[in-house]
Order: C-alpha cells, then sequence, then structure tokens
C-alpha cells in the first residue's frame, strides 16, 4: 500500500512539474520575442492646436487614467497571485523615460505595445490603440512630448504564478501585442462627424473593458473584486435597447445610468465626459447599430 501511495504521489508531482515548466517557458517565449517593426516615422507637429488636440485624445482615450494626469505612472493593479500592472512615468523626469525614446519609440509603444528593444510592453492594451489613425497618433505624441519632467520611480510590472497561468491557458492578455497585425497598414485620419463609422473608430477605446463584441462581463485575468463592465450594446434586457439617447449622453455628462443611479466608479465617466457632442453622437449610432447580445459574451 505504501508504494502505491508513494507512486501516486511521484505521478502528481511530476505531473504538477510538468505543467509548472509549461507555464513558465510558455510565459517566458513570448515575453522575450522581439518584433521588427518597418515603417516610416510619422512627422510629429509641434503647434498648439496638435497638441490641443492630441490632450483630448489622451484623455479620452484613458492614457491619463493609467499614467496619471501628469504621465508620471502609477500602479494600476497589485495582486500578488496575478501581479502587478504599473503603467510606467512616461515623461523624462527621474524614473520615466530614457533621454534617447524618440518620436519612432513613442509610435511603437502606442501603436505596436512594444519597447525600443523590441520586446512586449507588459500588460499594455495595445488593442485599445492599434487602430488610432496617424493625425491622431502624432496630435497624442506631440502632446506627450511636452508633458513637464515628473520625478517618480515606480516597481515594474511583474507577473505572478496564477497570472502566468492564465496567461499560458489564454485567459489573461498580458501581451497584447501578439493579439493584433503588427505589419497592418495605417490610416492616415478619420473624418470628425456625428457618423456610425466615426463612433465605430471611437469605440476601439471600449473594447479592453467591454469586451470586442461590446456586451461585458469579467475582464479576464483580473481580480475577482474588479468592477463588471456593462453590456453596451442594444439588448433590451441587459443592455443599452432600452435607453434613450438623454440615458446615454448623461452617462458621460453627469455620470448617472439610465435609472438616476451613479454608474460604477470603475468607469472612466470624468474622462470620457471630455468627448464632444460630435464625439458622442457618433458613439451612440455606432452602439445602436451593433448586434444585440446578452451580457457576458464580451
Amino acid at each position: 500500500m505504501r508504494h502505491i501511495l508513494l507512486r501516486t504521489l511521484l505521478v502528481i508531482a511530476a505531473v504538477l512539474l510538468a505543467a509548472v515548466v509549461f507555464v513558465y517557458a510558455r510565459s517566458e517565449i513570448a515575453l522575450r520575442h522581439i518584433w521588427h517593426i518597418d515603417e516610416a516615422a510619422l512627422p510629429i507637429p509641434a503647434d498648439a492646436d496638435a497638441i490641443a488636440r492630441g490632450e483630448h485624445i489622451a484623455i479620452t482615450r484613458g492614457c491619463t487614467e493609467c499614467h496619471g494626469a501628469d504621465f508620471g505612472g502609477r500602479v494600476v493593479m497589485e495582486a500578488p497571485a496575478i501581479g502587478r500592472m504599473a503603467a510606467p512615468n512616461i515623461t523624462h523626469g527621474q524614473g520615466g523615460l530614457p533621454a534617447d525614446f524618440g518620436d519612432a519609440d513613442w509610435e511603437h509603444a502606442i501603436r505596436h505595445g512594444i519597447r525600443p528593444d523590441g520586446q512586449a510592453l507588459l500588460f499594455m492594451p495595445i488593442r485599445d490603440f492599434a487602430a488610432l489613425t496617424d493625425a491622431d497618433t502624432a496630435d497624442l505624441i506631440a502632446y506627450a512630448k511636452q508633458r513637464p519632467p515628473v520625478d517618480r520611480k515606480l516597481p515594474p510590472s511583474v507577473i505572478g504564478p496564477v497570472g502566468r497561468a492564465l496567461f499560458a491557458f489564454g485567459k489573461l492578455p498580458m501581451v497584447e501585442a501578439r493579439l493584433i497585425d503588427q505589419h497592418a497598414p495605417h490610416t492616415p485620419r478619420v473624418e470628425r462627424a456625428a457618423t456610425a463609422e466615426y463612433g465605430r473608430y471611437l469605440a476601439n477605446a471600449c473594447t479592453g473593458c467591454h469586451g470586442e463584441h461590446f456586451s461585458g462581463g469579467p475582464i479576464p485575468g483580473v481580480p475577482p473584486d474588479f468592477a463588471m463592465p456593462a453590456n453596451i450594446t442594444p439588448d433590451a434586457e441587459t443592455g443599452i435597447g432600452a435607453w434613450t439617447k438623454d440615458d446615454f449622453y448623461r452617462v458621460f455628462r453627469e455620470g448617472k445610468r439610465s435609472d438616476g443611479k451613479p454608474v460604477d466608479p470603475f468607469m472612466p465617466w470624468q474622462a470620457l465626459g471630455h468627448f464632444t457632442d460630435t464625439e458622442l453622437d457618433a458613439l451612440w449610432m455606432y452602439l445602436r447599430s451593433l448586434p444585440a447580445r446578452p451580457k457576458g459574451q464580451r
């Protein structure tokens, strides 16, 4: 009996060891992969209008939500088992970007999720930014480059053992650079108009929380106490199918749901409240054009 028990324990230990090796190897391969981006550099404007447009993009696309209003960075999530998500200091202050961080480095980070050495940025939600137009990317870089230096050194982003396991089995997109076409052509610019097409472009920034199908549900890989994003498809029961346009506006202008209750603080309505009426009209038109889905299909 003792021999049988010993052999069983040895088999279990071997299986666990194999699983650990698989998880670690798969995550390390992803982290160490080098991307080579070969595309023409963007001309970066320096005029006041471009910088103002860049500030608008930084706020409404969530850059300031993660990196802070001063771009000095902050720890977004600290869950030892899953990992630490730290949005770095992206100014040229102490603890921030190196002095030789150039325009191409900015573009590679924003639209490709790639560091200057070609490795992926950990936890960077690149799917929200990969489709930014050349014009908007250039304006965003113009704004970022003129931010005052902030002296703030943050701990690095790290992946915990559970985070590695979730990634290995496709449940945690910690390396989003792997999930986009790194060589897809970029759109030069889009027309800023109250159209569903412009709304589709703006809605790219919503997919990180609400999912690619916009039906919300738990965000993969985050701690269980994280807020659950809402269904923003036209589903009549769990989505915005019964909402009016005024209800939609109220979320962004007042931080209130259609029933008058405050939206969850996890929803960055104050930042998104900087959307212009034209942008909100476009976003409303696009979301109303989507197929209705039950909540949770992301």
